[in-house]
């Protein structure tokens, strides 16, 4: 069993959610279902076969959580905040790049590195496990790496600060 290694946030973020599928979701779909077969035929019961369609999604999120909760391994937060690892918040500034796409060089942003369940680029939560995280963990403030790109490009980030 490989362990998921996950921030206390996203720990409490599933579990909530899987409190919210059991107690709310799981008894609303078998209300719609109950009261769909009350329509009688479910051969043409378009209500009833998507109340199933409900249930089998609300049934395999639940056991897509358990089995995810199952393998979280809460990170737990050294004191020495001058490494980056899984649960630092970083800001990095972009120092080159060969994407001609853009101009992106002096670009600064914040990053959160967390595990890969948790990840969501938009919200500037990095997988560990991605070109990004992988380059950056383990790297020191003031360090800079490459990171690849596709076309076999590369971007340099600056490490600012970690916290």
């Amino acid at each position: 069993m490989t362990d998921l290694y996950m921030t206390r946030e996203g720990i409490e973020k599933l579990q909530h959610e899987l409190k919210q599928l059991k107690e709310v979701d799981r008894k609303e779909v078998v209300a719609k279902i109950k009261e769909a077969r009350a329509y009688g035929d479910l051969s043409e019961n378009a209500e009833y076969h998507a109340a199933r369609e409900r249930q089998a999604v609300v049934e395999g999120r639940i056991e897509e959580i358990e089995a995810i909760l199952k393998k979280a391994k809460q990170i737990e937060h050294k004191i020495d905040k001058n490494i980056v690892e899984i649960g630092s918040k970083v800001e990095v500034k972009v120092v080159a790049t060969d994407d001609t796409r853009r101009d992106s060089n002096g670009e600064v942003f914040s990053m959160t590195i967390v595990g890969s369940t948790e990840s969501d680029p938009m919200k500037g939560l990095i997988s560990a496990e991605s070109p990004l995280g992988t380059a950056i963990i383990g790297s020191k403030k003031g360090d800079t790496v490459e990171v690849p790109v596709p076309d076999d490009g590369q971007m340099v980030y600056q490490i600012l600060s970690i916290e």
